[in-house]
């Protein structure tokens, strides 16, 4: 099966996801899932929390304002979205842009293992203390948790079925949006990533 059917058939599972607690809530708002988008051979994943509104109305992730300051990102090191794979560890949109809660991480880590799994990235950059927990516990690194605040910009050796995997703590796009300050902060934590471009 090419990569591209398995990522379609992750997309089918989720869309029939009604175990989800959070399924409720995407049909009566109209709202998808957001599985991911970008290249399926990229060598680098980033992966976000859970959708926002925006991403949930389209079904793409990172979309909204926070999405343009991702691209934007992308753009200091040369990149752009169609040459990367942008997903987040929760699928659905949780009410309020609230976090999510453990149950929901425990019930959609699967599908994003899933995903890292048929792409192999060489690189998973990471977009949020959730993911990053998720993430850093998941393949190897959880004695390496700290604050984002501590941690931020710095790269990791973590270990994958199919290999070692290098795991790079960032923060979210949206710091930059409410503290205009972060932005030369995030602009520089991405140049960790050009070595790998």
């Amino acid at each position: 099966m090419s990569k591209h059917d398995e990522m379609k058939r992750i997309r089918d599972e989720l869309i029939a996801l009604s175990s989800s607690p959070l399924y409720r809530y995407r049909t009566e708002n109209r709202y998808f899932p957001v599985v991911g988008e970008g290249s399926h051979d990229a060598h680098i994943m980033f992966v976000g929390e859970a959708p926002g509104e925006n991403e949930a109305k389209t079904a793409r992730p990172f979309c909204g304002r926070s999405g343009k300051m991702l691209d934007e990102l992308l753009a200091s090191i040369g990149l752009d979205r169609a040459s990367v794979y942008i997903t987040n560890l929760v699928k659905d949109r949780p009410p309020e842009n609230r976090d999510p809660s453990p149950e929901e991480i425990a019930l959609y880590a699967p599908f994003l293992d899933r995903q890292i799994e048929i792409m192999q990235p060489r690189i998973i950059a990471v977009l949020g203390r959730h993911s990053m927990k998720y993430v850093f516990e998941h393949y190897g690194v959880a004695s390496a948790l700290a604050p984002i605040s501590k941690i931020h910009g710095t790269v990791y050796t973590g270990q994958a079925r199919y290999g070692p995997v290098t795991i790079v703590a960032l923060y979210h796009p949206a710091v930059a949006l409410y503290n205009g300050s972060m932005r030369p902060v995030l602009i520089n934590d991405f140049q960790v990533l050009k070595k790998y471009v």
